[in-house]
């Protein structure tokens, strides 16, 4: 079996290791496929469960220097929150005393260069700033050495390394460049203050790293500890663990609502903002759902239990969250590529460097050439890369689901802002969703039989799932029916209808292509034969005559949805239903239409309904009678003329359409197989959530591009600098302690650019 599963990965330092990691997941037997984020430290892992085992996976890893946390989702998630703020309070405390014992060294090495006590003493305070504070670079970068790899921790380490051995030599045998005519030079402040402004730049970038998460560290913190149930007839505060479905569960005013359920007794208003978007308190009532997480603000109500524990929405909001966040955008293709490579790169140019002054200078080559390969070392940035990508990413989905704009993968957050073309269901995507039964005509039946047949009709409908059936059931509730009546066969025919049979006799309840097998009869216009005689008994069956026929549009009129109920040939009643358009749809679809996007409407309902409901909202392009299948060709068609299609439905019978769009699009109060097919979801299922998607990705997009753009410059820009290029032209020597500096602002500055999405306005 084929297990999708998330593991929080340690002791990453930069976007190289997470390329290392990657490739080391990769390589397992039974691994189907990996993705590691540098950003918030995730592995997601496709494997195998009967080929390998996690355990192999944290093995592997731990073998060259990093680490996998191995537990229940929920204790991972606080293993890895312990370790974070652990590992923040270190960095914290190691750069401040990193920072008091490098001040020192370098008012030394600027201002009494020459001072010999003052050589010994700073080559004390750098030793400890390199071997004690900053020990987890050399550290890491010998675990990485012994499996011939290198990162962030290998520049670092050499860099200083080499740095402090220089000026230990220097400061210890000075005679050896005395003989030379040459003055020794130590750069022990370089060294030192160098690790400085890394370990302050890794504390200011793990800190606005933290901050990327706020949204996703908001919803697990809408998650309730425990619940007050009912049962048998005593009430008790159990933990959320314990409860089960079906329970009763007693909320009173200000507590958080515990599990999805359905209100029995009392009302209030809830608040659904930080799972919605929407700022006004929702009224709710007997018969009405609650979901878990939200806010009742007055009054008390008791309801039944109906989804528990990882099957509640909110928590499969914050699995979806997290998963998506640690997918990864086509776009980072490109930075994981020069990540992989970045560092032998960056070793082979300060390397040269050193060669090319030795052999170019006319003097004090070997001590430039030193310093320029050690400046090369230090400003090289692939942390910038690595970051770029991922934070705008996770602040974008994280905004997205403040606004109740659920985004399941990065891809659909990048590519949702190319959408010129947008396809949109009808019930429950434009209109509410909540269709009700206007009235329904029975075609010359009795008393006895039209009790006969709505029998059948509540009986074949209250099997059915799909909201128009739930209309009729609801409709027929308490109308009078005969007992014990048992349908011998029935099936759902998804997109056309329901089938039935009853003795010899098939019925059939749907659209006239379904409920019309005479070809010759449905050009009529939905004409059909009549029923006039009817049954007397349950055991008598009625006949049927074909004595005249009747147009559907004279019984009613007006622009609804039109279902038949036939038996065989035979008309036996047609039912209309209304639902109406919801009061945001023609604003959202004129805004969607400003942005310069094509807008059309396919629907299974018949052509005078989607004719008025497409008026209503504005939209000139619509289909009638589209089965699930016509829905997905139509968009195939579209995309064969260049388009870039977002389909936004609802229903099972969308579900076709969603997995052929490029972008597919759900209502959070649509079916569940909607909502697994597509990549967004709108949890309010408010259309005017569709134009704030796309600028949503727009400005996603952006920012990724902006961060990639200054990601590259400065590593294009800084480590030619370093290695000296200006020198022959204006005599200019990067000094090793602005390359640290500039290092450590280069990430910061990336994940300070990406939390600017959290200020943008949809």
């Amino acid at each position: 079996m084929i297990k999708k599963q998330t593991f929080p990965v340690l002791e990453m330092s930069c976007a190289a290791c997470a390329v290392s990691v990657e490739s080391i997941l990769k390589a397992q037997k039974g691994v189907k496929n990996a993705s590691v984020n540098f950003a918030n430290a995730n592995a997601i892992v496709e494997y195998e469960d009967t080929e390998t085992d996690v355990n192999v996976f944290k093995s592997a890893l731990q073998s060259v220097g990093y680490d996998l946390i191995i537990a229940q989702e929920d204790k991972a998630k606080a293993i890895q929150e312990e370790k974070q703020i652990l590992h923040y309070e270190m960095l914290r405390k190691n750069t401040i005393f990193s920072a008091l014992l490098s001040l020192p060294v370098m008012v030394i090495g600027m201002f009494f260069m020459d001072w010999e006590i003052g050589k010994w003493l700073s080559m004390i305070l750098t030793a400890i700033v390199l071997f004690v504070f900053g020990k987890r670079f050399f550290i890491g970068a010998w675990k990485q050495a012994r499996h011939f790899k290198a990162n962030m921790d290998t520049l670092v380490a050499l860099s200083t390394g080499i740095a402090f051995i220089f000026s230990l030599l220097n400061t210890i045998y000075p005679e050896f460049w005395h003989s030379k005519g040459v003055h020794p030079h130590v750069y022990f402040e370089a060294a030192a203050v160098v690790i400085t402004f890394i370990l302050l730049g890794k504390y200011l970038e793990e800190k606005a790293k933290s901050n990327t998460s706020s949204a996703i560290k908001k919803l697990i913190g809408l998650q309730v500890k425990t619940a007050r149930v009912e049962r048998d007839g005593k009430e008790g505060e159990i933990p959320i663990g314990e409860v089960s479905k079906g329970d009763i569960i007693l909320v009173r005013a200000g507590e958080k609502i515990p599990v999805d359920g359905k209100i029995i007794e009392g009302s209030s208003l809830v608040d659904e903002s930080l799972m919605t978007g929407e700022p006004m308190p929702v009224p709710k009532s007997v018969g009405e759902q609650v979901l878990a997480g939200t806010i009742n603000q007055q009054g008390s109500f008791r309801f039944v239990a109906e989804k528990v524990g990882s099957s509640t929405l909110l928590s499969q909001i914050i699995r979806y969250v997290q998963e998506a966040q640690g997918s990864k955008a086509p776009v980072q293709q490109l930075a994981d590529k020069i990540a992989g490579v970045f560092v032998p790169i960056v070793l082979g140019i300060a390397g040269l460097s050193l060669f090319a002054w030795v052999i170019l200078a006319e003097e004090n080559g070997f001590t430039q050439g030193l310093l320029a390969m050690v400046t090369v070392l230090v400003i090289a940035c692939p942390c910038a890369l690595g970051l770029a990508t991922p934070t705008a990413i996770m602040v974008g989905m994280g905004k997205g689901a403040e606004q109740g704009i659920l985004i399941k993968d990065a891809e659909s957050l990048e590519l949702a802002h190319k959408v010129n073309a947008v396809v949109l269901d009808k019930t429950g995507t434009i209109t509410e969703g909540k269709p009700q039964v206007s009235e329904i005509v029975w075609n010359l039946v009795s008393d006895s039989g039209k009790i006969y047949y709505q029998t059948i009709l509540y009986e074949m409908e209250k099997r059915s799932e799909h909201p128009l059936a739930t209309a009729i059931v609801n409709y027929l509730e308490n109308e009078e029916k005969i007992k014990d009546l048992t349908l011998q066969h029935w099936e759902s025919i998804t997109g056309r209808g329901i089938k039935a049979k009853i003795g010899n006799d098939e019925y059939f309840i749907g659209n006239e292509q379904f409920t019309t097998k005479n070809e010759q009869l449905a050009m009529y216009n939905y004409e059909l034969p009549i029923t006039n005689e009817q049954p007397t008994t349950i055991n008598q069956q009625p006949s049927t005559t074909s004595n005249y026929f009747k147009p559907l549009q004279t019984l009613n009129p007006n622009p609804q949805t039109t279902i038949l109920f036939t038996k065989d040939q035979s008309l036996i009643a047609t039912i209309f239903i209304t639902d109406k358009v919801k009061s945001t749809s023609k604003n959202a679809i004129q805004q969607l239409q400003k942005q310069g996007i094509e807008v059309y409407m396919l629907t299974g309902d018949n052509a005078t309904a989607a004719e008025a409901v497409a008026k209503e909202v504005g939209i000139q392009h619509f289909q009638a009678r589209m089965l699930p299948q016509d829905k997905g060709l139509f968009i195939k068609d579209l995309q064969n003329k260049g388009k870039i299609v977002a389909m936004i439905g609802d229903g099972i019978n969308d579900a076709h359409a969603l997995a052929q769009a490029e972008v597919s699009i759900a209502m959070g109060k649509g079916a569940d197989i909607a909502l697994e097919v597509a990549k967004i979801t709108l949890i309010s299922s408010d259309l005017q959530q569709v134009p704030k998607t796309f600028q949503l990705s727009k400005q996603t997009v952006k920012t990724i591009h902006q961060n990639l753009f200054w990601a590259f410059i400065y590593n294009l820009i800084g480590i030619p600098v370093a290695a000296g290029v200006l020198y022959p032209l204006w005599g200019f020597m990067l000094n090793p302690m602005l390359a640290g500096a500039a290092m450590a602002l280069s990430s910061v500055s990336v994940v300070s650019n990406s939390l600017r999405l959290k200020g943008l306005k949809l």
